[in-house]
């Protein structure tokens, strides 16, 4: 799943080339990406008809574009899930097999358009009324490390408060959003933290440490063009990141660990996989780990 840094680069490439543009017409060739709007596929096309885009913003995970007044409109809400695209095309540009939903824009250069991709359809889109400064849908998502109104000290306090491993804790969203286990993996292997730690057992230090890395690992990952394993992936022109390339811990189980050699474990989490090195990031004093595989 798109975690913050490909989100972000998708928000930059939709503030670069739609904001401005006026919606001329909108065409829904699957009801699924827009289920949760109230009026359904025809209902969000006439909700978004004659409507101007006028920013790009992102919380987390979500993006959402203001319409008509930055503060006060309403919002295209979305969530690219598993393999969401937001691509601006030309409009004479052949359609992709997974083409969702399709936006005329009039207002933007060479006559581009704005199309929903995705091939999985666990993504959406809606239309959050009155949601242009914040989308009350997503109120409840935290901030992430990269907003410049990221509570550092709030959020230590809080992690030192719970009993949950420190990786399920990164992965809350109401805790700190944007964090997904590709960078879980990657901040607690720079930090040399297992993941099953639980957040009470950790100093302060740490985890202002371990936060510290998160941060850092995203803004590494967002200068590269975010992480793509496969061409799911993409920026709003179609292309890939190549973060993956700076991997030190997420998808090298048997590599062997970019300090000590050690080879990268895998072990099963929460239908996915976590990959730690054993040596740097020793399992924590009883501690149920799956064994790996």
């Amino acid at each position: 799943m798109p975690e913050l840094p490909e989100v972000e680069v998708v928000r930059a490439g939709l503030e670069r080339h739609v904001v401005g543009a006026r919606i001329a017409a909108v065409d829904v060739l699957h009801d699924r990406p827009v289920r949760r709007h109230a009026g359904g596929a025809s209902g969000f096309a006439a909700d978004l008809t004659g409507r101007r885009i006028v920013g790009a913003r992102r919380r987390g995970k979500y993006l959402w574009l203001p319409l008509d007044d930055p503060d006060t409109g309403d919002a295209i809400l979305a969530h690219l899930g598993m393999s969401g695209q937001m691509l601006v095309q030309p409009v004479d540009a052949p359609a992709e097999r997974h083409l969702r939903v399709r936006f005329a824009l009039t207002g933007t250069e060479h006559g581009r358009e704005l199309r929903f991709v995705d091939q999985r359809m666990f993504g959406g889109l809606s239309v959050s009324v009155g949601g242009a400064h914040l989308p009350p849908e997503i109120a409840h998502i935290a901030r992430d490390p990269l907003d410049p109104d990221f509570d550092d000290a709030a959020f230590v306090a809080r992690l030192r408060t719970r009993t949950s491993a420190v990786k399920r804790l990164l992965l809350d969203q109401t805790l700190i959003s944007g964090v997904g286990n590709i960078y879980a993996d990657e901040a607690l292997w720079r930090a040399g933290i297992h993941g099953e730690r639980p957040g009470e057992r950790l100093t302060r230090q740490q985890a202002v440490t371990l936060l510290g890395h998160a941060r850092d690992v995203m803004r590494a990952a967002l200068a590269q063009g975010g992480t793509s394993f496969d061409a799911l992936y993409v920026n709003v022109n179609g292309e890939s990141g190549y973060f993956d390339r700076s991997l030190h811990a997420y998808g090298r189980e048997g590599e062997p660990c970019d300090r000590c050699a050690r080879p990268i474990r895998r072990v099963a989490f929460m239908n996915r996989s976590s990959y730690f090195c054993p040596r740097c990031q020793p399992v924590p004093r009883r501690a149920t780990l799956t064994r790996a595989r």
